[in-house]
């Protein structure tokens, strides 16, 4: 597709961007359909300057929205969907008519992923590392699935930590409790539990040796997800497959949070098997 001055524009914003596949795989989706659209990444730091500007331009149709912005990026927006509204965070915005809506494809891409690699979540405890705007989706999704068995969040911000598990309690019927994130609550944690998700920074590229578990805690029975999905196969990834664990990696969720995505800003069915084998050559 030529781009000229007709062509509408869809961007990644967030901190950092430049290990982002989000342009490979949408940009492959448009011309896929012929779509007269282009996504490029935006390495922001200012939230709210970024969108006002963002508003300013003709031909923007939307945006997916990163670490740090998930949960800075709602007050600057005219409308938020009322399932992202509960969680307190969005990964997308919609561009409609001079309108900036908000989104979170996040929650349904976890659960789709989770279900794939762990199956079914009923009577299972569940642990979260982490607690950002993809570790609030992720949560809320999980509250509202049937028979979990009980929640628990390990962070290092504790204010963000306990602002999330009040949030949870108050707004589910899941049992939720919560910890700092170190090597004392894991050990404490883990034996316990049967699906472990990482959903903090750590491990992503460039630096790719970092884990938040150390591998010795690891058993066989737990599956363990981590969103990272650049490297596919992070050190955690790694630790937990030798250890026998199932795992699924983060390539999953992004790729269903992306079809999500694609599909809210242009009403069309977006072509998953185009975007999933450009994200898995990635990693040949």
């Amino acid at each position: 597709m030529e781009i000229n001055a007709h062509t509408g524009f869809c961007g990644l914003i967030g901190n950092p961007v430049e290990h982002s596949l989000s342009p490979a795989i949408h940009n492959a989706a448009f011309r896929k359909l012929g779509l007269n659209l282009v996504y490029l990444a935006f390495r922001v730091e200012a939230i709210g300057e970024a969108i006002r500007g963002l508003r300013a331009l003709g031909g923007f149709r939307g945006a997916s929205v990163t670490i740090p912005h998930k949960v800075s990026a709602i007050p600057f927006l005219d409308e938020v969907d009322p399932t992202a509204r509960h969680i307190g965070a969005i990964n997308t915005i919609v561009a409609n008519q001079g309108k900036l809506s908000g989104y979170n494809t996040d929650a349904t891409g976890a659960l789709r992923a989770l279900r794939g690699g762990a199956g079914s979540l009923a009577g299972k405890r569940v642990i979260i590392l982490g607690s950002g705007g993809a570790a609030r989706a992720i949560a809320f999704a999980i509250a509202g699935e049937s028979g979990v068995a009980g929640l628990t969040l390990l962070g290092v911000d504790g204010n963000e930590r306990s602002t999330l598990a009040n949030d949870l309690r108050s707004k589910s019927t899941l049992t939720v409790a919560d910890a700092h994130l170190d090597e004392v609550s894991l050990a404490k944690t883990l034996p316990d539990a049967q699906v472990l998700i990482h959903c903090t920074p750590v491990g992503m590229s460039p630096k790719t040796e970092a884990s938040c578990v150390p591998a010795s805690l690891l058993t066989p029975g737990l599956a363990v997800m981590d969103i990272v999905y650049n490297p596919r196969d992070t050190r955690l990834l790694k630790d937990a497959r030798q250890a026998g664990c199932v795992t699924i990696p983060g390539l999953e969720m992004f790729l269903h949070q992306a079809v999500a995505q694609f599909e809210l800003w242009t009403g069309q069915t977006a072509p998953a098997d185009v975007m999933r084998a450009v994200l898995e050559s990635r990693f040949r």
